[in-house]
């Protein structure tokens, strides 16, 4: 009796689980919301109006608790540091960000301007340590404003009571909230977008001008606070200069300008002609208004706030901490008014890690797959909002979802960020010989160096995550370059007029031998003598043809090249050359693009490469080179299954 193997029940079950799993490739991604989203190739764009409501979810949302937060850091005189803020914002980052945006059109940020000054393994390196601390800055602003959210909304008098002193466990609700609903997918967001910010700025807009009529209703608070002001320094420059000092813990306020970039693609471009031109426009309208808007705000919040809260009230534990302009909306505008304000806050602040997350599952593909740093599975979507979800648990637990707590790494991570990019705009203003430009940018550089530097010896946690991140990622990005070193790693293969005539030829007599070739000398006793020696070593026959291919490497840091294979007579003998970023790989692609085109399968012959195996391995995955007949015989088995289809690997 013949026995029918049945299916384990689990196996489907594992089938289907990891078929939803890997679905939704990284192109995918650019659908979902946040500052990253590239839209549909036929999508138009949107007006710039609405485009800064999609940036403002990150930026505006920091209006929750920037003011408190700064009143910790400066106490009294956080207006003044404020002012050094805004004053920062206006005549630092914003004229930097609008140089970027017209050099960076397409939504490549600072960090692809910095890419491309730096070159081989340095440079890349250089993007997987901005892209660590970019990391550092997202992550921190799912966990941040998931934990004020929480704050607002457990403040809030109508609340139920069961659920105080639970912070850390409502904030692990509402990432994985938001984990859930992108593991669900998300839809167009703009319009949402635009809701609420435009609701949340305008409640805030009532919160602070209600504030300012009761400062001018009491002259007296304001005598009090410029007097507890003065007793912190001897004159108006002490005073200025303690809030120099205190400033760079204040640089959260910042976090919008990286993103207000990102979000370029979104923009609407009007006719073809003048697309790129109206876009980059747009966007530094953009950028424009939403640092006026938000300086306004802050300096109005910051000076309210310090006047009429009292001091006790923003320590931990006190009413105004990490919410100070709810705190003003209950005293002065009702539990009513003041509940609406947490939940638009509550709403922005929850956008605000949607916006970070999607940011992330942009940023992430942008850069490591086109560097072959991705492991296979970051093709997809849903693995990366699983493991995002699941480093966000780690941060809020290590924090206890505390805001004040989490405000210095999300300081270091916007810092770094706008620190590369006024290096990337100080040389760009020095390429393209604009000195004035040149030394504006380099003075900005300074002011923003000094900030961070400043920021990380007052608060090294930022740095201390930031480093977890950055060898996290140099880890698995030299992990998976080296688990995909034996890919094809041709992104297409070209031949030139002369070298299709060549392998035409060839073919037309039968056979197609292919000697490798390590160029040294190029002069005609090299070639007589890898000719001679081949045909003795390896036995090839004489009346067969052959041409010789040699494989320069350009950038041994390149993952993914285009292949453009020049033929070229040298004297008396026909050579194929091509320029790549690994030399094994590209002798596989040429080969296999060969057969492809001629339908002959070729020879490819080699000669055995001296040194220390180790060696040679170490230098093929950092170098390009290395034993080549072997690497290359790899690389040809894991693209072609059927042994029959294969090009012939020999070495001798």
């Amino acid at each position: 009796m013949n026995v029918v193997p049945t299916q384990s029940p689990a196996r489907p079950l594992r089938d289907s689980a990891r078929s939803w799993l890997l679905d939704g490739l990284t192109d995918r991604a650019a659908h979902q919301p946040g500052p990253h989203r590239k839209p549909h190739r036929e999508h138009a764009g949107h007006p710039w109006w609405k485009v800064v409501c999609l940036t403002g979810v990150d930026y505006f949302s920091t209006l929750g608790y920037q003011p408190a937060i700064a009143f910790l850091a400066a106490g009294v005189i956080s207006p003044v540091a404020t002012l050094v803020l805004v004053l920062v914002t206006l005549f630092g980052a914003l004229p930097v960000y609008r140089r970027v945006a017209r050099e960076s059109p397409h939504g490549e940020g600072s960090i692809a301007m910095l890419e491309k000054v730096l070159p081989w393994w340095g440079g890349k390196l250089f993007v997987l340590v901005l892209l660590g601390f970019a990391a550092t800055d997202f992550l921190i602003t799912m966990t941040l404003s998931a934990a004020d959210a929480t704050k607002h909304a457990l403040e809030n008098p109508y609340v139920p009571h069961f659920l105080e002193g639970h912070q850390l466990g409502v904030t692990l609700v509402l990432l994985a909230l938001l984990g859930a609903v992108f593991l669900r997918g998300f839809s167009e967001a703009i319009g949402v977008a635009v809701v609420l910010v435009v609701v949340f700025l305008g409640l805030n807009l009532v919160v602070v001008l209600d504030a300012v009529v009761h400062v001018i209703g009491q002259p007296v608070s304001v005598h009090r606070w410029w007097e507890a002001v003065l007793a912190q320094g001897s004159s108006p420059f002490a005073v200025v200069g303690a809030a120099l000092i205190v400033f760079p813990q204040l640089a959260l306020g910042l976090s919008g300008f990286e993103t207000g970039v990102l979000v370029m693609p979104q923009v609407e471009g009007g006719s073809r002609g003048q697309a790129l031109l109206q876009r980059i426009a747009g966007t530094r309208r953009l950028l424009t208004v939403a640092a006026l808007t938000m300086s306004a705000f802050l300096l109005a919040s910051s000076f309210a706030t310090s006047v009429l809260i009292p001091a006790h009230e923003f320590q931990p534990g006190g009413g105004a901490n990490g919410r100070a302009l709810a705190y003003l909306a209950h005293e002065y505008l009702g539990n009513g008014f003041g509940t609406a304000y947490d939940v638009s806050t509550i709403a922005i602040l929850w956008f605000a890690g949607a916006s970070a997350m999607a940011g992330l599952l942009n940023l992430v593909p942008r850069y490591l797959p086109r560097y072959g740093m991705a492991p296979q599975w970051a093709r997809s979507v849903r693995p990366l909002v699983i493991l995002f979800t699941l480093v966000a648990f780690l941060v809020t637990w290590i924090f206890d979802a505390d805001v004040d707590a989490q405000g210095g790494a999300y300081a270091t991570g916007v810092l770094v960020l706008i620190t590369s990019a006024t290096v990337a705009v100080t040389l760009s203003a020095h390429r393209h010989g604009q000195k004035g430009a040149r030394a504006f940018f380099a003075v900005v550089t300074v002011v923003f160096l000094y900030t961070t530097v400043a920021n990380v010896v007052e608060r090294p946690e930022g740095v201390k995550i930031a480093a977890c991140f950055i060898a996290a990622i140099i880890t698995v990005s030299l992990v998976s370059r080296a688990l995909r070193a034996f890919e094809l790693r041709a992104d297409g293969v070209e031949f030139d007029e002369t070298a299709q005539r060549f392998l035409d030829e060839a073919v037309s007599r039968g056979a197609l031998n292919i000697i490798a070739n390590e160029p040294d000398a190029r002069d005609a006793a090299e070639y007589a003598e890898k000719w001679y020696d081949e045909r003795r070593d390896q036995h090839i026959p004489s009346d067969e043809p052959a041409v010789f291919l040699e494989v320069t490497v350009a950038d041994a840091s390149d993952f993914e090249t285009k292949l453009r294979v020049c033929g070229e007579e040298r004297f008396g003998h026909r050579v194929l050359t091509v320029r790549s970023a690994a030399v094994a790989n590209s002798v596989a692609a040429v080969a296999l693009a060969v057969h492809d085109r001629t339908g002959v399968l070729p020879d490819v012959w080699f000669e055995w490469s001296e040194g220390n195996p180790l060696a040679n391995i170490v230098r093929f995955l950092f170098l390009g080179v290395g034993e080549v007949a072997p690497v290359t015989r790899e690389v040809v088995r894991r693209a072609v299954p059927d042994p029959a289809q294969r090009p012939r690997v020999h070495a001798g």
